[in-house]
Order: structure tokens, then C-alpha cells, then sequence
């Protein structure tokens, strides 16, 4: 069993022509998993709705204190990506479960969203990969604590650790 643990991000904006501006709506995932063909194994809770970048150290200790507490020792996190390694970072001490952060970097509503691939290839690396903490983006997965996000270039990548 998987537990996956729903944030917020940008893979649960919602566009509002009204003030022209994305807001962070129900969460997409139940039908994300159904069209990447996942039908049971997890267990979905919702801990909130946040951009990432609006994420506080009360919230990134709500979510660990979520890992820490889950009967599975397989965890699944939506998350957005400007903070993403920050809260990987956060999680690093619960080494004896296998925890996978995921997102998007267009909302699951849009046309051209990466969020189904992601989300599939992020339950493939949940099941496969070792106890740790790592972040499945775009096709590959990173290691907490050696990956940052680069803006300029809209995509994860890893960094020298010394």
C-alpha cells in the first residue's frame, strides 16, 4: 500500500479568467492515476492546498510529521516545484521508508501538463526504489539534498554535494 500525500502546487491550479490568476483547486490526482491506470494500492489524504512557495516550516512539519505517522513505509507526495527540494530536504531523517515527491510544471487541467507522466513515473519509483527521499520529475528521479530546481531552465537537476 501507498500513501500518497496531496499539497498543492501547480499539478492542482485551477485558472480563474475572472482575476486572471491561478488559484490551487481540488486536487486532479484520483484522475490522474485512473488514466495512468493505477486503480488501488494507496491510500489518498489531502494535508492542504498551498502553492509551494507559500509553504511555511509549520507546513513542512505537518507533512513530515504525516510521513512520520503513516502505517506505509511507501510515501507518494504532490507537491509544487518551486519548494519541492526544500521539503525533500525536510524529510531526509525519516530514511527508513522509501518517500517520492512529484509534480507539475503546468497544472493537471491544462492540455500539455507533465502531470500524468509524472505522476505514473513517480508511483513506478515509490514502489521500486529504496528506503530514502527522492524528487521523480520529467523521467528522473534525484536524490534529497542533491537537486535544485532551475528556473531559467524549467526543469530539476542535480547539484555537487560535498
Amino acid at each position: 500500500m501507498i500513501q500518497i500525500l496531496t499539497t498543492g502546487g501547480t499539478i492542482d491550479k485551477v485558472y480563474f479568467d475572472a482575476n486572471s490568476k491561478f488559484e490551487i483547486g481540488e486536487s486532479l490526482l484520483p484522475e490522474l492515476l485512473r488514466e495512468s491506470n493505477i486503480h488501488d494500492g494507496y491510500i489518498i489524504r489531502e494535508l492542504m492546498r498551498k502553492d509551494s512557495l507559500e509553504l511555511t516550516d509549520d507546513d513542512r512539519a505537518t507533512i513530515l510529521e504525516a510521513v512520520r505517522t503513516s502505517d506505509c513505509s511507501r510515501i507518494l507526495i504532490t507537491h509544487g516545484t518551486d519548494t519541492m527540494a526544500q521539503t525533500a530536504q525536510v524529510l531526509k531523517p525519516l530514511a527508513d521508508r522509501t518517500i517520492v515527491l512529484t509534480g507539475a510544471m503546468q497544472p493537471a487541467r491544462m492540455r500539455r501538463s507533465d502531470a500524468t507522466f509524472n505522476t505514473g513515473f513517480a508511483w513506478a519509483a515509490a514502489q521500486l526504489l529504496p528506503p530514502g527521499v527522492y524528487i521523480a520529475m520529467n523521467g528522473e528521479v534525484f536524490e534529497a539534498g542533491a537537486v535544485r530546481k532551475n528556473l531559467e531552465a524549467q526543469k530539476f537537476e542535480r547539484i555537487a554535494t560535498d
